[in-house]
C-alpha cells in the first residue's frame, strides 16, 4: 500500500500495536482515525497526536460496528485503508475444559469483530481508487502456541480469509494485507520486557517498512523460519517451539 496520503481506520488503535501503527503512519501524512471502547483512552491517544481523530467501537458488538461504519463514512468519506487490529488474547489450556465465555470472547473479537468490519466498509472500499484491507494477524496463524489455543486458531482462520478475500478482490481496486507480528513487548500478554519479545518501536519500524510494498503478507525478518514452516513436516517445529515455552513459560502479569 502507499504509505502516506491515506485516510485509515483502526481499530484497536489505543494501545500496543494498534496505537504504535496509528502514529506512525499519522506522521507519515496519513489521516488517523482510531477507535475503541473506552472513550478516556481515544481521548488521550489524539490528545497527543493533533490532527488524529477517533470513534467509539465495541468490535464485539455488530449494532457498533454498524453505527461506526456509517459515522466514518459520513465524516471521513475519503476513507481507503481499514486495519482491523482489535485483538485479545486470553490463556487457556486445551488439555482440559476450556471457559465457554472466554473462547467465545476470544472468536468474537479476533476472527468475527475483523469479518463484519470489513464487511461494513467493503463497498465502501470498492469505489475509492486506491484502497487496501489490512489484517494483524499472528505467527502464532503459522506456528501455535499451546497456552493460547484458542487465540492462535483465530489467527490462523484470519490468515485464511484474508487469503479467500484477497482473490475474490483481485479484479477490483481493494488490496487485502496481512501483518503477521511476532512476540513484541505490548500488554497484549503482559509488558515486562522479556528478552524474546521484540521490542515495539523496532517491531513497527521494520513493518511499516515492509508494509509499502504490495506484499500481501507483512512480516519481520526474524520469524521467517516460522511462517515457513506449515507443512506436512511442521509438527517438529510446533512440539520444539512449544517445549521451549514450557520450558520458559511466559510471564501473566497475575
Amino acid at each position: 500500500m502507499k504509505l502516506t496520503g491515506n485516510t485509515i481506520f483502526i481499530t484497536g488503535g489505543t494501545s500496543g500495536i494498534g496505537r504504535g501503527l496509528a502514529e506512525a503512519l499519522h506522521k507519515l501524512g496519513n489521516q488517523i482515525i482510531i477507535s475503541g471502547r473506552r472513550r478516556a483512552l481515544l481521548d488521550e491517544v489524539i490528545s497527543l497526536n493533533p490532527g488524529m481523530a477517533a470513534i467509539e467501537l465495541d468490535i464485539n458488538s455488530p449494532a457498533s460496528i454498524a453505527q461506526a461504519a456509517e459515522t466514518l463514512i459520513r465524516d471521513y468519506p475519503a476513507t481507503n485503508v481499514l486495519l482491523n487490529n482489535a485483538g485479545i488474547m486470553p490463556f487457556d489450556d486445551a488439555s482440559t475444559t476450556i471457559d465457554d465465555a472466554s473462547a467465545v470472547a476470544v472468536i468474537t473479537t479476533n476472527l468475527l469483530g475483523s469479518i463484519r468490519m470489513t464487511s461494513a466498509l467493503i463497498e465502501h472500499l470498492k469505489t475509492k481508487e486506491e484502497a487496501t484491507v489490512l489484517y494483524t494477524t499472528s505467527v502464532l496463524a503459522f506456528v501455535p502456541i499451546s497456552t493460547n489455543a484458542v487465540y492462535s486458531a483465530t489467527k490462523a482462520a484470519l490468515h485464511s480469509f484474508a487469503l479467500s478475500q484477497r482473490f475474490q478482490l483481485r479484479h477490483t481496486n481493494v488490496r487485502v494485507q496481512e501483518i503477521a507480528p511476532p512476540w513484541v513487548d505490548t500488554d497484549l500478554i503482559h509488558k515486562g520486557g522479556d528478552p524474546r519479545a521484540m521490542p515495539l518501536d523496532t517491531f513497527i519500524e521494520q513493518t511499516i517498512s515492509a508494509l509499502g510494498s504490495d506484499d500481501p503478507e507483512v512480516f519481520v525478518e526474524a520469524i521467517r523460519p516460522l511462517r515457513d514452516n506449515p507443512g506436512v513436516n511442521e509438527h517438529g517445529l510446533v512440539n520444539a517451539f512449544n517445549q521451549s515455552i514450557a520450558d520458559n513459560p511466559i510471564p501473566t502479569g497475575n
